[in-house]
């Protein structure tokens, strides 16, 4: 690491920086900075707080975990340990599903027989040969640990009125013995040695136009689900400390849902925050659904719990890619005419980096990226529906591809820690975003983010410490403030 002093050595200024750049820098310690004339500025303000962080990560999906069981055991370490370590992105918050999604290798749920209102057939075994390996081998590596979230795509067909893994909605008969799922749940992972920290009560419950699991909700029918049986099932089971968000879909929806979730008391009582996701737009935020979220209940969680770049084939080896503005998203190809301006090209790092930045600066507590693991097609994937993963691995050649995405995500990970308090933050520069929070040892972690072609100057003042830096063009930079 790099330890810089302000030019003014009597302010003391120290600063650790790490960069990200789409000229091949890779969380690379800088110590060469260039000046310019007209340098802008960035100050920073330790006294004005703001929400408390929870960490940021990725998810435990079936595909990742299959391709993970198709290394070396070196290889497999490697990767794990560049997830989790304390050399790594140090990932702290981090999710996985229940029953299958669209990222398993095939439908299936843990209670697939009709008609066991009891559950007595309930079973994790369909996770037992991956997912649970590769949690309880993050969780070896992982010296702070990290929080997991489980969330369900579906209930079994047979609790559902279209009998189907797609689509259909809940019955209410069977109101009950779904909410004792995520009792068996709970029970079942805590006799591997896995602690769920939370969940979200449905991924998607607008759905996901009929293509893989779902199983839809409107915003009263989940509340309803969650006061009346799900809350009190886990109350009585002895797992009242678990966390339940609601929602678990795109932002722009959020005013109907949590207006529904929070409106009494009754309602909000086993409601601990909303998930959100970020497909609603390739570039923007929706930071005024944000903060009405969190306006309507500041004492709520706001998580986001999943973004990828969805319908694309990652490029193999090829950094530049994920610096250009080459890949799109669903909507380039399914929005209607009055949304498609939402759904532009837009370069995957711009992507992540403009996100995780609006959403801290915007009271989101953590942020979850999908798939930790994918292949060079962008799966496996029972749908064929092929996204992008920021580690991607030919099983084949046993090779991993730590691509640009990867060391973005560790540019929050690894230096804002969960504990951490978003803090007060001025950027005079219109074409810099950035954000800031204190952790808990006192350090301040600023992360800078260049989208344009040009380098950029810009005087860092934390309550009156000084010193210039600079950014690379299409850049991404941790800095970190240590005390003296």
């Amino acid at each position: 690491m790099v330890s810089l002093m302000a030019c003014n050595t009597e302010t003391k200024l120290n600063v650790e920086v790490f960069q990200t750049s789409a000229d091949g820098d890779q969380l690379t310690a800088n110590s060469a900075f260039k000046s310019e004339d007209k340098a802008s500025t960035i100050r920073i303000n330790p006294e004005q707080t703001y929400q408390t962080i929870l960490g940021f990560g990725g998810s435990f999906t079936e595909s990742s975990a299959y391709l993970l069981n198709g290394l070396s055991t070196d290889k497999r370490k490697e990767v794990i340990e560049a997830y989790f370590g304390d050399d790594g992105a140090q990932y702290s918050l981090t999710r996985t599903h229940m029953n299958s999604c669209d990222f398993s290798l095939d439908q299936y749920s843990y209670a697939p027989i009709a008609g066991d209102t009891t559950l007595q057939h309930f079973s994790v075994a369909e996770d037992q040969d991956d997912i649970i390996p590769m949690i309880k081998e993050a969780m070896a590596s992982s010296s702070e640990g990290f929080k997991l979230i489980s969330s369900p795509w579906t209930a079994p067909p047979w609790m559902k009125d279209n009998n189907n893994y797609v689509g259909g909605k809940l019955l209410p008969q069977y109101y009950d013995t779904w909410a004792l799922f995520f009792s068996k749940y709970i029970k079942a992972y805590q006799a591997e040695g896995i602690d769920v920290w939370g969940f979200t009560v449905e991924n998607e419950p607008h759905g996901n136009g009929n293509n893989w699991e779902s199983m839809l909700y409107t915003p009263r029918e989940m509340t309803n689900f969650v006061k009346d049986h799900l809350g009190p099932t886990l109350e009585r089971d002895g797992y009242g400390d678990k966390i339940i968000l609601g929602y678990d879909q795109n932002r722009a929806g959020l005013k109907e849902w949590v207006d529904e979730m929070y409106k009494d008391s009754a309602s909000a009582q086993y409601f601990d925050g909303v998930a959100i996701h970020w497909y609603e737009s390739t570039y923007e935020v929706f930071p005024e659904a944000l903060q009405y979220a969190h306006n309507k209940a500041p004492e709520k969680y706001i998580i986001e719990t999943e973004g990828c770049v969805d319908s694309e084939v990652p490029k193999w080896k090829d950094d530049q890619w994920y610096w250009r503005k080459e890949a799109t998203d669903w909507g380039w190809d399914w929005a209607s005419e009055e949304e498609k301006y939402l759904h532009p090209k837009y370069a995957p790092v711009n992507r992540y980096a403009r996100d995780i930045i609006g959403c801290l600066n915007n009271w989101v507590e953590g942020w979850i990226d999908w798939n930790m693991v994918l292949d060079k097609q962008g799966g496996p994937n029972w749908f064929e529906n092929w996204c992008v993963a920021p580690v991607l691995v030919d099983v084949e050649s046993n090779e991993v591809y730590y691509t640009p995405i990867y060391y973005t995500m560790a540019h929050f990970s690894k230096f804002i820690r969960p504990g951490a308090v978003r803090i007060g933050i001025e950027v005079s520069d219109k074409d810099l975003i950035a954000t800031a929070a204190q952790n808990q040892d006192g350090t301040i972690a600023i992360v800078v983010f260049n989208e344009t072609e040009t380098a950029r100057s810009f005087e860092l003042d934390v309550e009156g410490n000084k010193t210039t830096l600079s950014i690379k063009p299409q850049a991404i930079q941790t800095i970190l403030v240590k005390s003296n």
